[in-house]
C-alpha cells in the first residue's frame, strides 16, 4: 500500500480547475528532497525539442500535459486498477535541458535519469520529441541491453539527417541499438506507415532483427494478436516502453509535429497499453505531444490517458518487485 502523502488530491477535496497543476495532482518531490527515496514511480517532464526537424513544439508538451492530467481520477474504469494505492507515485518535475545544445541536453538528460535509476525509480516521462528517450535509454541499460514496445508511425531507425546529423527524433533507437542500449532482437515496433524517403530504416531493422509492425498489418490481425506477439518479443526481460502520440490517427491526435493519417482511434490507442500487462516495464515515456497544433488540448488529454494506462500496468509490477526485494 501507498503512504497516504502520495495519493492525488481528490476532485472532492479541490476542484481540478483549482490549485497548482502536478502529474496527475500528486505531490511534486524533485531529486533533491529527502522523501524521493520512498518514491516508486516518478512522473518526469522532459521539456524539450531539440531533436525535431520540421514542425516544432513539444518542448510544450509537458506543461499542456500537467494542466490536463488534473482530469484523471484514482481508478481505472476498464481495469479497476487503482495504481496509486499500490506504489508511492510523484510528480519529479522537469528535467532542464539547455535548448542552444542538443550534446549538452543529452548528457543533462542522461546524468538526471542515471539518478532516477540509482534512486529505485521507475521513470514515466513526458515528452518532448523522441530524441529524448535516447539518453533515458542511456541511464536504464546500464547494465546490459534491454528490450522495447515502441508505438509509433515512424520507426526513428535512420542513420542520420541533413549531412551527417545523428542525433534528430529520427535517430533515437538507431542511436540506442549501435550503442548497445537495446537488444534489437526484443525490440518490436507498432503501427509503422507514412510515405517515405526510401527503406533505409527497414533495412535496417531486417539486418538487426527489429520486429515492424506495420499499420495494415495491425489492422488485419487485430489489436489482441499483434499484443500477444509484442509480449512474446518482450519475454521476460527488462523492458522500456516508447509511445509517441502521432502512432494515434491525427483525427484523434491532431497536436503533434509528424503527423500520419490512416492510424488507430484513441480507443484502440488506449486497448495497446492495457494489452502491455504482465512486460516486465522498467521505464516508459509519452513523446511528441506538441501543444501549439491542438490549443485545445484533446490530444494532451489522450496523452495524459495513455500516460495514466501505463502507470496502471507498471504499478502492479512495480509493487511486487518491492514487495520481494
Amino acid at each position: 500500500m501507498s503512504d497516504p502523502f502520495y495519493r492525488p488530491v481528490s476532485g472532492f477535496d479541490l476542484p481540478r480547475f483549482a490549485g497548482v497543476p502536478t502529474f496527475m495532482r500528486l505531490p511534486h518531490v524533485p531529486l533533491d528532497d529527502p522523501r524521493i527515496r520512498e518514491v516508486a514511480i516518478g512522473i518526469i517532464g522532459a521539456p524539450w525539442d531539440g531533436g525535431t526537424t520540421n514542425r516544432p513544439g513539444p518542448r510544450h508538451g509537458p506543461r499542456q500535459l500537467r494542466d490536463l492530467s488534473t482530469m484523471i481520477r484514482a481508478a481505472n474504469g476498464a481495469t479497476g486498477v487503482r495504481p496509486f494505492d499500490m506504489v508511492n507515485c510523484a510528480d519529479l518535475g522537469d528535467v532542464g535541458p539547455n535548448p542552444a545544445d542538443v550534446a549538452d541536453s543529452l548528457e543533462r538528460f542522461t546524468r538526471y535519469f542515471r539518478r532516477v535509476r540509482d534512486a529505485g525509480i521507475v521513470p514515466l516521462t513526458a515528452g518532448g520529441d523522441h530524441l529524448c528517450t535516447l539518453p533515458i535509454l542511456r541511464a536504464l541499460a546500464a547494465d546490459g541491453p534491454i528490450g522495447m514496445i515502441h508505438f509509433d508511425s515512424h520507426t526513428d531507425l535512420f542513420h542520420s539527417y541533413f549531412d551527417g546529423c545523428r542525433y534528430t527524433h529520427g535517430t533515437p533507437f538507431r542511436r540506442a541499438v549501435e550503442e548497445g542500449l537495446l537488444d534489437p532482437k526484443r525490440v518490436v515496433m507498432i503501427g509503422i506507415r507514412g510515405t517515405t524517403y526510401d527503406t533505409e530504416d527497414r533495412d535496417f531493422a531486417r539486418s538487426v532483427g527489429i520486429r515492424v509492425i506495420p499499420i495494415e498489418e495491425y489492422f488485419r490481425r487485430g489489436v489482441a494478436d499483434v499484443m500477444v506477439e509484442a509480449r512474446e518479443i518482450a519475454g521476460t526481460g527488462p523492458t522500456y516502453v516508447s509511445y509517441d502520440i502521432d502512432f494515434v490517427d491525427p483525427a484523434f491526435a491532431p497536436g503533434t509535429g509528424t503527423p500520419e493519417v490512416g492510424g488507430p482511434n484513441s480507443f484502440e490507442a488506449l486497448q495497446v497499453v492495457r494489452a502491455l500487462d504482465g512486460v516486465n516495464i522498467i521505464g516508459a515515456d509519452l513523446v511528441e505531444v506538441s501543444p501549439p497544433f491542438d490549443p485545445s488540448g484533446a490530444t494532451a488529454w489522450l496523452g495524459v490517458s495513455i500516460m495514466f494506462e501505463l502507470l496502471c500496468v507498471m504499478a502492479p509490477r512495480v509493487a511486487a518487485r518491492r514487495a520481494t526485494s
